[in-house]
């Protein structure tokens, strides 16, 4: 396993992944100071983001399903736990935005390659009790019913 995203995992096929991007920072607000540089006050940690791209060959591997699981989990805006291949939790997430590239189209208008990237980014379980594991580890699975 590369990555599991929640009931979602990324393996070296049928769905892989090949670049890993991760964007942390903080939050600064701007002051305005006369005849200086402006001042900068740390307001708290910035969004956080992930994004998985990778490549498909579902006439000859498979992975639209699980494509399509990442399409569900986005617009039913889940929020799912993210882990490493290694066991490293990454935190919670949510699939902001799924994208999707065909080339080479067969003749049912799938293409022979499939390129795409997923964008994720951290969100809060909502006072979850215990922590971040048990009530989002509960809404996730409800939520995961309506989208399959």
């Amino acid at each position: 396993m590369l990555y599991q995203i929640g009931p979602l995992s990324l393996d070296t096929k049928p769905f892989n992944a090949e670049t890993f991007t991760r964007n942390t920072g903080a939050d600064l607000a701007v002051k305005a100071i006369m005849g200086g540089r402006q001042a900068r006050e740390f307001m708290g940690e910035a969004d956080e983001t992930i994004s998985l791209s990778g490549q498909l060959l579902p006439t000859k591997l498979g992975g639209l399903t699980e494509l399509e699981l990442a399409q569900g989990l986005s617009t039913s805006g889940t929020k799912v736990p993210v882990m490493r291949g290694d066991g490293r939790m990454l935190g919670w997430f949510a699939i902001e935005k799924v994208s999707e590239q065909h080339s080479d189209l067969t003749r049912l208008g799938v293409g022979f390659v499939v390129r795409y990237t997923l964008d994720l980014v951290k969100v809060d379980t909502d006072g979850a009790v215990g922590g971040d594991q048990a009530g989002g580890l509960v809404g996730m699975l409800l939520n995961l019913f309506e989208v399959l």
